[in-house]
């Protein structure tokens, strides 16, 4: 696998967009690479939208940023406030083409508020990094990890998310940086 030079953010309506800038640092920090935010109009996600899950469908937003992305020759990380589905699920944080070129996430289910809860923004923020490296994670070629400190544990729920940290451990570290130079 070649080196990406560089991982884009790209908005994804419904957004906010001050959650996309606090992510650049930390996903740099992990992948060692060049990560820049978008500054284009967000891709409008209202196609993905299926009316009787009250969601988006999440293959259908990495499909539709492959396309509007294809002459790009990095990474690209979708980010929207849209709730997020695959049919076999109910819910998904996100999802990654493994050792592909796209992956999505959403804050939606990462919000306090979402469980009756004050917001909380750096809870929130610590969140979508933590499901963005994840998510990230798998587009560089790294599986699920049984360690459950390492940000590319498997998370079915937000209470894992807070418990693993945003890093990976020593093995998913090692492995990702043998891709990286391969």
């Amino acid at each position: 696998m070649a080196n990406a030079s560089s991982i884009l953010i790209v908005a994804i309506n419904p957004i906010d967009r001050a959650l996309l800038q606090p992510l650049a640092k930390p996903l740099t920090g992990t992948f060692r690479c060049r990560v820049e935010v978008t500054r284009d109009v967000p891709l409008d996600g209202s196609f993905a939208f299926n009316l009787s899950r009250n969601q988006y469908a999440s293959t259908s937003l990495i499909t539709s940023l492959l396309e509007k992305f294809e002459d790009f020759d990095g990474k690209i990380l979708g980010v929207t406030a849209g709730d997020l589905f695959v049919p076999v699920l109910t819910y998904v944080f996100g999802e990654a083409q493994l050792e592909g070129k796209v992956a999505v996430v959403s804050s939606h289910r990462l919000r306090d508020e979402y469980y009756g809860l004050a917001p909380d923004a750096s809870l929130l923020n610590l969140r979508l990094v933590k499901e963005s490296t994840h998510e990230l994670g798998h587009v560089f070629g790294l599986l699920h990890c049984n360690n459950y400190l390492c940000v590319m544990h498997s998370s079915t729920g937000v209470e894992e998310i807070d418990v693993k940290t945003n890093r990976l451990c020593s093995r998913c570290s090692e492995l990702l940086f043998a891709k990286l130079n391969a």
